[in-house]
């Protein structure tokens, strides 16, 4: 049962702990007029810093196809120098959490082993494979070629411009890609 149900629905015994909202109480953000209710967060933005911006523009723009959704150049009168920026669309975002033992896990699993640090991005695409071969080709280095997991995705991993450990998955269907499909390409399984 979802904790987003009418909380006069709720079966008690099944409460989650952890549900601070008072007995009858509405969800938070929830319209008392019965409207759904509207989240709290509207949008998640990752801002990265990228010494070498115009490689970091190339790469996620060029390479890696995401849209450009705003860019400013602006020369700064405070003594800055110039100032350049571009927001660039990803799709729908998520925020994954994981403590440690889970991010362990999931390095041995996508990489054997090697360390994502505390922050890794993650972009779900078409063909992981197409697009590790395209990004490789455009100055990522390669962490870990595509794999099946065992969540049934196939996994990379690359050091990307701006200093950035990205994760490119491609969900898949039962019996979508196997191992012997990338028999012959420059990846192993």
């Amino acid at each position: 049962m979802s904790n987003h149900s009418d909380p006069k629905d709720r079966d008690p015994k099944s409460a989650d702990p952890k549900d601070t909202e008072p007995k009858g109480a509405e969800p938070k953000g929830a319209d008392p007029k019965g409207a759904a209710p509207k989240p709290p967060v509207r949008q998640l933005r990752l801002v990265v810093e990228a010494a070498d911006y115009d490689a970091a523009v190339r790469f996620y723009r060029d390479a890696l196809g995401l849209t450009e959704e705003e860019s400013f150049d602006d020369d700064d009168d405070e003594g800055e120098g110039r100032t350049r920026g571009m927001v660039l669309d990803a799709g729908r975002a998520t925020l994954e959490l994981h403590n440690p033992a889970q991010r362990r896990m999931i390095d041995g699993l996508e990489t054997d082993g090697v360390p994502s640090g505390h922050i890794r991005v993650a972009f779900e695409v078409a063909d992981a494979a197409e697009t590790t071969q395209a990004l490789t080709d455009a100055g990522a280095a390669l962490i870990a070629a595509p794999r099946v997991t065992p969540w049934q995705s196939l996994n990379s991993r690359l050091e990307a411009p701006a200093g950035l450990t990205v994760t490119l998955f491609q969900e898949l269907a039962t019996g979508e890609r196997t191992p012997t499909d990338l028999e012959g390409s420059d990846y192993e399984i």
